[in-house]
């Protein structure tokens, strides 16, 4: 079974578009230590992001002719 996993990144990591409009953190959704899909501004937008990938991935593995990303 995959990982899936919400990173934050502060400070001088978070992208410079994101600190030029005043985000000092930012989040992404990482699935097997790959970084899948943000930056998000907010942690809850980046929850739902990982329950989509948690949904996806668990049709995949119940269907027998998925597939692969």
């Amino acid at each position: 079974m995959s990982h899936v996993d919400v990173m934050s990144l502060v400070g001088t990591a978070v992208p410079e578009s994101l600190r030029t409009d005043g985000h000092m953190a930012c989040w992404f959704v990482v699935v097997d230590g790959v970084m899948r899909s943000g930056p998000f501004t907010s942690r809850e937008a980046a929850g739902a992001s990982q329950a989509i990938w948690l949904l996806e991935l668990s049709r995949r593995q119940r269907s027998p002719h998925s597939l692969l990303a």
